[in-house]
């Protein structure tokens, strides 16, 4: 393999915050990063002081935080004097209608300045954020709110439809963005409550191992499960956004992840804002023209996204980018999934720039492995370990295997960012743990004779598609809502742009026929019931779905029919 590697190099004297990466490596210590946050001395912990007050009491509170555009409607900017005012404003609103420390705080909005001062106001008072994805459906939101038992949503109009009121008994209220009529007795206006709201709000002060914010993240089985961060997650956001983005205090930093998943807040919020960096925020849907012009319109310098949206600029071709001046950027990293190496040379051809892969996971909150700017890299690798950090290929006891030999990519437990807990689930959580001395993660991976790591897919079966996870067991419980479904079993099938697509294979109920018209109806029901990205893009019909005799779906028969390959040992199957 060594002789067909192709190098990302770097030259010399290249300007860069991470210096030298092995000698940081050999010598790091986050106690020394904690040095940079005020609560070292105060002993009073917020992220809301270290990411938005002490900017907003410092040279910084006339510097624009947030520059927002839709490109159409809205063109706004925020300074961290705004923000601090702002989310003031939202954190009295809240604590008008009785929020608290530790109370969960849904946000379920488009990508517009009122998310991210919502859930920066959640957290001034101490309350927990659980944002949501704006394309989710009803069963996806009522699990998410159930199982963290929101006291309240902040959503819009347009998006109340889907939140499952009656169904969700600890939900008390809902705060709507740009109301557009009359209010039941549980809903506030936005705009009206914060007309109103003091503007001076002190920070709930808290402990490094108070909650921070949950994330939902799909698994193989089971619901979605939340993964709940602490405060001191902030050191480990701050740091890995100083050396593994490259971020400077001159920089205009565009993170194009939502914060409904855990880039859009470690990195779009949480990361950037810690150090006082400028950050782009573009609402509306991917369209290369505006991507485009929002790189040169803000003169974008680092420019953080998925190879999902790589791969989507490049299918639209080379003409479009050389309309638009994009000289201002210079660095650029890649979050989500593998980036494959056609995706990084393109790329590269048209910004001069190669992008940077980051591996970590919403329960790692926290990038992991890195290719680093100042740093050589292997194309196609996913790169070395964080600084603090300690990541390696094992076998199934635990012990590291030799170069080239596959493996579990594991992380040695204990790097700041680290999830807490999996909400109300202790047992979950464990699991992480499974392999002694290690947090699993549930990768394969092996390691090269230059220490590089190279990801190899996930060893459960997780779905990648566009970026964004999806457990096939959700896809499946909505495909089996189907009056004509009668069992449904979920696969990821290999796709040039997304990554992967989801497929399904559908039994159906009697009295029901396969067609072509059914698949549409399938696919735009499971659309409508739990989001977009989590529609299949291919449906089989089949007689009946492989299962164990305990009753688990054999997804590894399931690709291998796709695939036409040999399924292997059928001898836990059902008969």
């Amino acid at each position: 393999m060594a002789a067909q590697v192709e190098w990302e190099r770097k030259p010399k004297g290249l300007d860069a915050n991470l210096k030298d990466y092995e000698t940081a490596y050999r010598t790091f210590r986050w106690e020394d990063v904690e040095r940079e946050f005020d609560w070292v001395t105060t002993g009073k912990v917020n992220v809301v002081h270290e990411a938005v007050d002490r900017h907003a009491a410092s040279s910084r509170k006339d510097k624009v935080a947030l520059y927002y555009t839709d490109l159409e409607r809205r063109d706004e900017r925020y300074t961290f004097e705004d923000l601090a005012r702002l989310t003031s404003r939202f954190a009295n609103v809240l604590k008008r209608l009785g929020v608290k420390k530790g109370d969960r705080i849904g946000t379920f909005l488009p990508r517009t300045p009122e998310l991210y001062i919502a859930i920066l106001g959640i957290n001034r008072i101490g309350a927990i954020p659980v944002p949501l994805f704006e394309a989710f459906m009803e069963q996806a939101i009522q699990d998410r709110l159930e199982n963290s038992e929101a006291l309240a949503c902040v959503t819009t109009p347009a998006l109340k439809p889907r939140i499952p009121r009656r169904s969700l008994p600890a939900l008390k209220c809902l705060v709507l963005v740009g109301d557009e009529g009359p209010l039941s007795s549980d809903e506030v206006s936005y705009e009206r409550e914060m007309a109103s709201a003091s503007d001076r709000c002190e920070p709930e002060w808290l402990t490094k191992d108070d909650g921070l914010i949950i994330h939902y993240t799909s698994g193989s089985t089971g619901k979605s499960k939340g993964a709940l961060h602490r405060q001191y997650a902030m050191v480990g956001h701050y740091q890995t956004a100083k050396w593994a983005l490259d971020l400077r205090d001159d920089d205009c930093f565009w993170c194009t992840a939502d914060p409904g998943w855990v880039t859009g807040t470690s990195y779009g919020i949480y990361g950037p804002w810690t150090l006082g960096v400028s950050s782009v925020v573009l609402g509306g849907r991917f369209d290369p023209d505006r991507w485009y012009q929002t790189i040169q319109k803000y003169r974008v310098t680092m420019w953080y996204s998925a190879p999902t949206a790589y791969r989507m600029l490049m299918s639209a071709g080379e003409a479009i980018p050389k309309q638009y001046d994009l000289s201002s950027l210079r660095h650029i990293c890649s979050v989500g999934e593998p980036l494959n190496p056609e995706a990084l040379k393109w790329v590269k051809k048209i910004t001069g720039l190669a992008p940077h892969e980051t591996w970590w996971m919403t329960e790692t909150g926290m990038q992991l492995i890195c290719n680093y700017r100042s740093l050589d890299f292997k194309i196609g690798c996913t790169g070395k370990p964080f600084p603090g950090t300690y990541a390696t290929v094992v076998d199934d006891q635990g012990r590291e295997v030799p170069p080239g030999q596959l493996g579990h990519l594991v992380v040695k437990p204990g790097w700041p960012s680290m999830m807490k807990e999996i909400w109300n689930n202790p047992s979950k959580y464990q699991e992480y743990f499974r392999i002694p001395g290690w947090y699993a993660s549930g990768d394969s991976a092996f390691k090269d004779d230059d220490g590089y790591i190279w990801y190899q897919g996930r060893a459960d079966d997780v779905i990648k598609t566009s970026g964004e996870r999806v457990g096939p067991f959700e896809v499946e419980s909505a495909l089996v809502a189907h009056p004509a479904v009668a069992e449904a079993g979920v696969i990821g099938k290999p796709d040039a742009v997304r990554g992967q697509i989801i497929k399904a294979f559908v039994a159906l109920r009697k009295g029901h026929q396969p067609s072509e018209p059914l698949k549409k109806e399938i696919a735009e029901f499971v659309k409508n019931n739990l989001a977009a990205h989590a529609a299949p893009r291919e449906i089989d019909f089949v007689e009946k779905i492989p299962k164990t005799r305990s009753g688990k779906i054999m997804r590894r028969v399931l690709r291998a029919w796709d695939l036409g390959e040999p399924v292997g040992d059928t001898s836990t199957m059902e008969e």
